[in-house]
């Protein structure tokens, strides 16, 4: 009887099993050194240049915040960089924390900080924002480095130039009266009082959506809208995710959040991808420009880019990234600079009162401010600056450094993070002066350079070549809504307000910003 010989068999499940055991050694050996041993051995580096900081923990859990947030004090640091106050005390202005097993060096020092912020050599790039926050905002000018940036800056930048945005305050201006008018006809119903309460954070968020939508996409703007839904779903998202532990292949993992984001995705680059392609199609059948909007200024200069001379322009993924980018950030942004500006109004009477004064001035009658009435609104640009240095947009600032490298005497590692604690900075005593903690819009009297003792202490914008591109822009917008507001209403805020400022990718109202608004004369 012939019988089947199994010999073969043996060598072949020993080789597997040798195989097995490799990969999983390999894979355990790169994990400790990720895990354990590197940590131990950059934190011991950092100790030998004396910086210290807390311990390595792979996983620390967020610091506990104030939810009912006390008296209105601006002191946001408790809430929104937990423990960070506390080891600077501890440590000092430079220390080595931790995300995760990645170290990051907090960098509390101005000189130091702008040195990062300044740097165009690459060696402090921007961090990877993983998945779910590029979904958001796309991988436009916020996030891409090097030549990339470069390409991207020179196809955006002529759609913010000062002149093309001073034909958008117009718009701007319109999209604030709609909103007043209702206010308007809601505190005139109110007879005798002609007072309603509002919370403004949701309707600020309305009119700066109906603003980019106008100034970005224009006859497309109802379009523009619909990425602004899909937006605020994704920012909730974001939120949700941001927190939790990575690890590698997560975001492909058909999970209920990750299927809902893939379709906010898909619908947001649909609907842009559809807007840019019917003016590709129209410059194309008529020959006519792409348009004064936004959009329309960036294809004109993308077209001009790839048309000889050397510079390269921008794939359509790319187009799609920045429309995401400046749509989000030209949305957000601002709608929380117009919430704490009333805040800060609302809490300071005397300061709402010489504004009023000012704006009735300078923006007299009943026509829409314009771009000249607006830049002579010197006390109104005051109050915004201070609103940026207390309640800021962005709590800190992160950079990823790409090659060994020294900062100021101190040795720092590839990959480790440097982070910039902007609003740690915004209240250094030794920067601003004994009223660092307080709201005096005077220290901007002679300039936002002239505020504090160094030049270029207000953060909020960033530093640099890196600076926001937007800025111009959302200051034009936040001096004509608060203008119109100023004009039509006395207000502050109300009882029912709970200050509980909360980092949800920008800062904000965790529990709205409730306003008494009353119609005047």
């Amino acid at each position: 009887m012939d019988t089947v010989s199994t010999g073969p068999a043996v060598p072949f499940a020993v080789a597997v099993a040798v195989a097995a055991m490799v990969v999983v050694s390999t894979w355990l050996w790169t994990t400790m050194a990720r895990l354990v041993w590197r940590p131990y051995a950059v934190a011991v580096a950092f100790r030998k240049q004396g910086i210290t900081g807390p311990a390595y923990r792979f996983y620390r859990r967020r610091g506990e915040r104030d939810a009912r947030g006390g008296a209105r004090c601006h002191d946001i640091v408790p809430r929104v960089l937990p423990h960070h106050r506390a080891w600077m005390l501890r440590h000092g202005r430079v220390l080595v924390s931790w995300s995760g097993a990645t170290p990051a060096l907090v960098v509390g020092d101005y000189a130091m900080a702008k040195q990062i912020l300044a740097d165009r050599t690459g060696t402090y790039g921007k961090p990877d924002p993983g998945a779910v926050i590029v979904a958001l905002t796309g991988k436009g000018l916020v996030f891409v480095n090097g030549d990339d940036w470069s390409r991207h800056r020179r196809v955006v930048n002529p759609a913010f130039a000062m002149d093309k945005l001073r034909t958008m305050t117009k718009t701007m201006a319109e999209c604030a009266r709609l909103v007043i008018r209702t206010w308007e006809a809601r505190a005139a119903a109110n007879n005798p009082s002609g007072e309603i309460e509002i919370e403004v954070g949701h309707q600020f968020h309305e009119l700066t959506a109906d603003v980019i939508s106008h100034t970005a996409f224009g006859s497309s703007y109802l379009q523009g809208k619909e990425v602004f839904v899909a937006q605020r779903e994704l920012q909730a998202i974001a939120m949700a995710t941001i927190n939790s532990v990575r690890f590698p292949g997560r975001q492909y993992i058909p999970t209920k959040t990750n299927v809902r984001r893939w379709e906010l995705e898909k619908k947001v680059r649909g609907t842009l991808m559809t807007m840019i392609r019917e003016r590709q199609a129209a410059v194309a059948k008529e020959g006519n420009g792409y348009g004064n909007d936004l959009l329309g200024l960036m294809l004109e200069a993308n077209a001009a880019a790839g048309d000889g001379g050397g510079a390269r322009s921008m794939t359509m993924d790319e187009i799609i990234d920045e429309c995401k980018t400046f749509f989000f950030a030209g949305h957000d942004t601002t709608a929380h600079l117009l919430t704490w500006s009333i805040f800060l109004l609302g809490t300071n009477p005397q300061w709402q009162n010489r504004l009023r004064d000012e704006v009735l001035r300078e923006c007299c009658g009943d026509s829409l401010p314009d771009a000249d009435s607006l830049s002579k609104l010197k006390l109104m640009t005051m109050v915004i600056y201070e609103t940026l240095r207390l309640y800021g947009p962005v709590s800190q600032l992160a950079r990823t450094v790409t090659a060994d490298t020294e900062l100021a005497g101190v040795r720092i590692p590839k990959g480790t993070m440097t982070m910039i604690p902007v609003a740690i900075l915004h209240r250094d005593v030794e920067v601003w002066g004994e009223d660092a903690g307080e709201f005096n819009p005077l220290r901007f009297r002679d300039g936002v350079n002239k505020a504090a003792a160094h030049a270029g202490a207000l953060l909020a914008f960033s530093l640099g070549h890196r600076s926001c591109i937007g800025q111009d822009f959302a200051m034009l917008e936040a001096k004509a809504t608060l203008a119109m507001i100023l004009r039509g209403f006395a207000f502050e805020v109300s009882p029912e307000y709970v200050h509980a400022p909360l980092d949800f990718l920008t800062l904000q109202p965790q529990c709205g910003l409730p306003v008494v608004l009353k119609l005047l004369d």
